[in-house]
C-alpha cells in the first residue's frame, strides 16, 4: 500500500511527563485504551522538522519543509494476534492548517538547532500564540545511541499507529512506519509557555512540573498510510449492518 503522505521527520525533541490517567481518559479515542510503562500513564511534548514532504507521492508546494509541536498521549488497541500501540493527539501546531486535511493549528513556527564539534547540542522549536512564543527545548546532548530495549524512551519512541476521535462514537486509524530512532539523551528539557492557555487547564499539573525524560530522537523517513474507521466504532458497527442486508 502507498503512503498517503511521506516526509522526513528530524531532529524530533520529546519531552515527556506522567500524567494522572483521569485527566486523559476522557479523550482516549473510542477502540482504544491508555497505553502504560511500568504503570505510569505518559504525556509528551514533541517538536520535530517536516522536510521532504509529499501526498500521493507529489510535494506539497511552498508546504514541504516546516515545523511541528504537538502534545500526545499513548494508547493501545487490543487485536486477536496481539495490539497495536499509538498516540492519540491532544494539539498539533504548524505554521499552515492546509497540509493534508488534518485538524492542526496554524500559528508562526520557527526553530534554532545550535551546533558544535559536528553535532546539536540545542534543538528547539517554538510556536506564537496568543502573542507569546511558547517553546519547547533540549539541551547539553549526549552521545548518540540505541534505545535500550524496554527502557521508558522506546516506550516512547516505539508507536507507529495512530489514532483520532473524530467524535463522541467514532475513531480512525492510521500506520505510521519508520526504523527504530537513534536518541541523544538531554541534560535539560524545557517546556515554556501557559499551559492552561495552550493546552488546556486539565494539563496544567503534569505539564507545569519538571519533565521525566526529556531527548533527541535522529528521526528517518516516515511514510504515513491513509486513515479507516476501526472496529467497534459507530460508523463501522452501521456501515456493517447496512452490509448485512
Amino acid at each position: 500500500m502507498s503512503a498517503f503522505v511521506a516526509a522526513e521527520w528530524r531532529q524530533i525533541v520529546m519531552l515527556n511527563f506522567v500524567a494522572d490517567p483521569e485527566v486523559l481518559k476522557p479523550l482516549v479515542p473510542r477502540g482504544t485504551e491508555l497505553d502504560l510503562w511500568n504503570g505510569r500513564t505518559y504525556l509528551s511534548v514533541v517538536g520535530f522538522l517536516f522536510l521532504g514532504t509529499k501526498v500521493w507521492g507529489v510535494p506539497v508546494p511552498f508546504h514541504s519543509r516546516f515545523e511541528e509541536v504537538n502534545l500526545h498521549f499513548y494508547v493501545k488497541r487490543r487485536m486477536p494476534a496481539g495490539g497495536r500501540r499509538g498516540v492519540a493527539f491532544v494539539r498539533e501546531f504548524v505554521p499552515k492548517r492546509s497540509l493534508y486535511g488534518e485538524p492542526y493549528t496554524a500559528c508562526p513556527t520557527e526553530h534554532r538547532i545550535e551546533v558544535g564539534q559536528g553535532d546539536p547540542g540545542l534543538v528547539e522549536y517554538r510556536g506564537r500564540l496568543a502573542g507569546r512564543w511558547n517553546c519547547v527545548r533540549v539541551e547539553s546532548l549526549g552521545p548518540s545511541t540505541e534505545l535500550a530495549p524496554g527502557s521508558e524512551e522506546e516506550f516512547i519512541a516505539e508507536h507507529y499507529w495512530g489514532y483520532t476521535a473524530v467524535d463522541a462514537t467514532t475513531s480512525r486509524e492510521y500506520e505510521v512506519r519508520h526504523p527504530p530512532w537513534r536518541i541523544r539523551h538531554a541534560e535539560s528539557g524545557t517546556l515554556e509557555c501557559n499551559v492552561a492557555e495552550v493546552y488546556g487547564s486539565r494539563f496544567a499539573t503534569a505539564l507545569d512540573g519538571e519533565p521525566t525524560s526529556a531527548f533527541l530522537a535522529e528521526g528517518s523517513r516516515v511514510p504515513v498510510h491513509r486513515g479507516r474507521v476501526i472496529p467497534g466504532t459507530a460508523e463501522h458497527e452501521t456501515a456493517g449492518r447496512r452490509d448485512d442486508r
